[in-house]
């Protein structure tokens, strides 16, 4: 059974910094691609950042030059590095696999950035 627990998120001023964290037990991450999703509310959930199994990284236009993924193998987790914080990053933060969903959509983790 997959356990998905994402954390780090909070509140923080513009300009600010987060490091959010995705750790699981029932499922290696090195062998998937693994993405950070946000939903803020009233929109669609997004990705906006992913890393394939290989360790290359992809990001929305959004968050390009200002967020960054990495994978801890040795903890099995997926870190999302957050710096130079916009109000519009505000939104519920998940970890989940890429094209396919390898376990239920977890609570998250809310960011929430003050102007």
């Amino acid at each position: 059974q997959v356990q998905v627990v994402e954390s780090g998120g909070g509140l923080v001023q513009a300009g600010g910094s987060l490091r959010l964290s995705c750790a699981a037990s029932g499922i290696t991450f090195s062998i998937n691609a693994i993405g950070w999703y946000r939903q803020a509310p009233g929109k669609d959930r997004e990705l906006v950042a992913y890393m394939s199994s290989g360790g290359s990284t992809n990001y929305a236009d959004s968050v390009k030059g200002r967020f960054t993924i990495s994978r801890d193998n040795a903890k099995n987790t997926v870190l999302l590095q957050m710096n130079n914080l916009k109000p519009e990053d505000t939104a519920a933060y998940y970890c989940n696999g890429v094209s396919i969903l390898l376990w239920a959509w977890g609570q998250g983790t809310q960011v929430t950035v003050s102007s």
